[in-house]
């Protein structure tokens, strides 16, 4: 809005003025909105202008629109959703005989008093009868010249005028009152939820589900039926495809509840773990906003065997979402079951429909119902303790010693979500075919792995059990029955408008402020791949709610660097958090010195002002994203090298040595060479992935040089050196020749000719390892690796595409690669 003038003549005074934007001739311009008052009657002015409008010289008169009972100003109102713009302009159409003008004031305060004044122009004419209008005409048609089309103004329906023009609403201000209105809207509709988990251990369906699906008194509304270990043979590890998943998706359908017609809305499948998501026929119009997500939290965070599968969904107006997850195994690996947990929370992201919203996670959802084989065990009893209070019945007291209780009561993980009361039988582990424990040498002990917990509001749980009758796996199957209440559409849209009309009449005389609680953020020795935070507190000092977001500078496409994150980038009076995190996309860049933990970060406020925040540090140069020839370059440690040197060495050519290299990097012989001397019978070697906080030793060993011998057990070194090699800058086989290696896979001597044009030190790591990994080979009867199981882990770390590989690729890669497995074998 730009501020009053006055244009003055004998009689007439431009009272108020503000600027405006009209469609003429469908081209959108911008005009100048006068209420001019001549002996205490009143026009509207619309003004053509050069520039902002300073004096009466900077303006054309365009029309003429006298203030009186054929006259109305109404404002366009948007549909009611809950997607209100924040500071939308104000619509308003000036009505008239023949016809109407739509222009839109900007959102503000002064375009507020200036409707507020023409309002009361209006109200105090329209009490007075009809208004002499010749005045204003002759005035019209001298000052606008031929500009204007000629209008004749009689009287309009005064049931198109409003009492009081209506302003621009805040969405925040909205929720704010419809969360404490939120009883009025909100109650139990019956809608009932099955939820079913079910770690069928690779078998085939022998039974009929019904026992299990078909176990309440009536049909339920939905069905969330979730599998874990659905196929486990190495093709659904390796390639994701199993004929498992129509088997059990036939007896499931054949196993609902026979009192009610199901259709399934989606199925999910990583690997093994397969979520269905059925509803009844008649509530199928009221699903919307299906999307369905996976996320592998196995070997290097990434491979399908464990993690999660999850959709989301709105049902009526509740947002909805389902995650059914396989955690890590083995009852010590509560903590890594705890990081499984809060990377599925992390990594799993729903895409929203408009591109332009950011993907939402698991916890940004009305309700959110977890199922699946968590793992959790019962700790500190020994199995006979447990079978002892099994046989009291005495679950309370057995339930204490369980790992996920535990680590809920510690808000280690799950905070905020509801398990409800267990009183049935621990549903793992029992023998196939029957209802006797474990009677194997390993004689594991009995516990509650298959849970199904709730977060969200209005749910309440009839029924959570175990079903002993079916017997084709080790588990047993659990069942949730859940009722929800769900926002009534009706009594929402009347409580949506009563808001609505009330806020309507708020006034908003200021214009958002923040403080912040400091501009500049520096990161002290940011490492390979470990997490760096620091907090930026947004307190709102202003008198009316404000949204910031973090926005693009001029010629860049995203708002940060890609090792910085701003967590949130949007949103309102927030803490946020800036967090540096450098992995195999950033790494090379940072240890060659040709970029800097450096970046300025452009924080916008929503109809505000922008503030600009220093982002600085060093980083710690790292064997993990150098590449091979640097590193054979490098004969101490790389933290202990100036870092001239390094980037000296980054920008060698090939062939281009200092001095005499190394055979091969020293950091790949120490991993290996501990590997060959610790682990050759080791058991799910590359496989079963390590701990975070030991890779973080072993990286800090190799990159130091201290201590002499790596620390950690053998599946994080092993875990260290798979990463290690996905990060290398240039593959072991370069881009160059992974064409080739794809054209020649089937022939042997034509697969070591390509070998032996590799870069010398590229052709020693390749033989080096191909060379391990026979030897690991030869004690396969120990640690049940197969020459497919090594093809297809390192193949794909070896023999990275330049582009995005498919599968046709990946299986020419593993078969290259196998030929340099089965050599030498004895």
């Amino acid at each position: 809005s730009i501020r009053p003038y006055a244009i003055q003549w004998t009689l007439y005074c431009c009272k108020h003025a503000v600027q405006c934007l009209v469609l003429v001739d469908n081209v959108i311009e911008s005009r100048l909105l006068g209420l001019v008052e001549r002996t205490k009657e009143h026009a509207l002015f619309v003004f053509t202008h050069r520039r902002m409008a300073i004096t009466g010289e900077d303006v054309t008169l365009y029309d003429i629109f006298p203030i009186s009972n054929d006259f109305a100003v109404v404002e366009v109102i948007k549909c009611l959703s809950r997607d209100i713009s924040i500071g939308a302009d104000t619509r308003v159409r000036l009505n008239f005989q023949d016809g109407d003008l739509e222009v839109r004031l900007p959102f503000g305060s002064h375009s507020r008093l200036f409707l507020s004044e023409v309002n009361k122009a209006w109200s105090g004419k329209a009490c007075q009868g009809k208004v002499k209008r010749e005045g204003w005409d002759e005035l019209k048609r001298e000052g606008r010249h031929d500009l204007v089309r000629q209008s004749s103004h009689t009287a309009s329906n005064k049931a198109t005028m409003l009492a009081m023009p209506q302003f621009g609403l805040r969405d925040n201000l909205i929720r704010c009152e419809l969360l404490k209105n939120e009883d009025i809207y909100t109650y139990l509709e019956n809608f009932s939820f099955f939820i079913g988990t079910y770690n069928v251990n690779g078998q085939t369906p022998k039974e009929s589900l019904r026992p299990w699906l078909g176990s309440t008194s009536t049909p339920p509304d939905m069905y969330c039926v979730g599998f874990q270990e659905l196929d486990l043979s190495k093709e659904a590890f390796f390639f994701n495809d199993t004929p498992k998943e129509t088997e059990w998706m036939k007896a499931v359908s054949e196993g609902l509840h026979p009192d009610a017609k199901y259709a399934l809305v989606k199925l999910v499948r990583l690997v093994g773990i397969m979520l269905l998501f059925y509803v009844r026929n008649e509530h199928a119009k009221h699903i919307s906003e299906m999307e369905a997500e996976t996320v592998g939290t196995g070997i290097m965070g990434r491979m399908g065997n464990k993690g999660a599968v999850a959709i989301r969904f709105r049902f009526h107006n509740s947002d909805i979402c389902v995650v059914n997850s396989h955690l890590a195994a083995h009852i010590e690996e509560y903590e890594r079951r705890n990081q499984d947990y809060k990377d599925i929370c992390s990594r799993l992201l729903f895409r929203q429909h408009d591109p332009a919203l950011v993907p939402l996670t698991i916890m940004k959802h009305n309700v959110v119902l977890w199922l699946g084989d968590l793992n959790y065990r019962l700790s500190d009893l020994d199995v006979d303790d447990v079978k002892d209070l099994i046989a009291k019945k005495d679950f309370e007291t057995l339930h204490s010693y369980d790992q996920l209780k535990r680590q809920i009561d510690e808000k280690a993980v799950f905070v905020g979500f509801v398990e409800g009361e267990i009183g049935f039988l621990p549903t793992y582990k029992y023998d196939t075919g029957s209802d006797q424990w474990d009677t194997s040498e390993k004689c594991r002990v009995p516990a509650w792995c298959d849970r199904i917990l709730w977060r969200g509001k209005n749910v309440r749980q009839l029924h959570y059990q175990s079903h002993m009758d079916l017997k084709t796996s080790d588990h047993k199957p659990v069942s949730s029955l859940l009722e929800m209440g769900l926002v009534n559409e009706e009594s929402y849209k009347n409580t949506f408008e009563e808001i609505v009309r009330s806020l309507d009449k708020m006034e908003n005389e200021c214009i958002p402020s923040v403080t912040l609680s400091r501009r500049e953020f520096h990161f002290i020795d940011v490492k390979f791949m470990q997490h760096q935070a620091e907090t930026l507190t947004l307190h709102n000092d202003g008198q009316v709610p404000c949204q910031f977001e973090f926005i693009q500078k001029l010629d860049e496409r995203t708002y940060c660097k890609p090792w910085l994150t701003a967590n949130p980038a949007k949103g309102g009076n927030v803490d946020i958090d800036l967090e540096v995190f450098v992995n195999r996309s950033t790494a090379t860049e940072l240890n060659a010195g040709r970029q800097q933990i450096e970046d300025i970060l452009v924080l916008h406020l929503d109809r505000g002002k922008d503030y600009f925040l220093s982002v600085s540090g060093n980083y710690l140069p790292s064997c993990f994203g150098s590449s091979i020839q640097t590193l054979c370059q490098l004969r101490d440690p790389i933290q202990e090298m100036p870092l001239e040197t390094i980037r000296e060495l980054n920008t060698l050519l090939p062939g281009g040595n200092i001095h005499r290299p190394l055979d091969i990097p020293k950091e790949i012989w120490q991993m290996v060479d501990h590997l060959y001397r610790n682990a050759p019978k080791q058991g799910e070697l590359f496989q079963q992935p390590g701990l975070r906080s030991e890779f973080v030793e072993i990286r800090d060993c190799l990159d130091t040089g201290m201590p002499d011998s790596l620390p950690g057990s053998n599946h994080s070194v092993a875990e260290a050196l798979l990463i290690f090699l996905d990060a290398l800058p240039e593959p072991v086989v370069p881009f160059s020749l992974y064409q080739q290696c794809l054209e020649c896979c089937s022939n042997t001597s034509q697969c070591k000719k390509v070998v032996s044009l590799l870069p010398q030190c590229h052709k020693n790591v390749f033989n080096y390892i191909a060379a391990f990994l026979r030897e690991l080979l030869k004690h396969s009867t120990h640690n049940s690796l197969d020459v497919n199981i090594l093809a297809t882990i390192f193949a794909a770390l070896l023999l990275r595409s330049p582009t995005k590989q498919d599968l046709a690729e990946k299986r020419k890669t593993q078969e290259f690669f196998q030929h340099f497995l089965v050599q030498d074998l004895s």
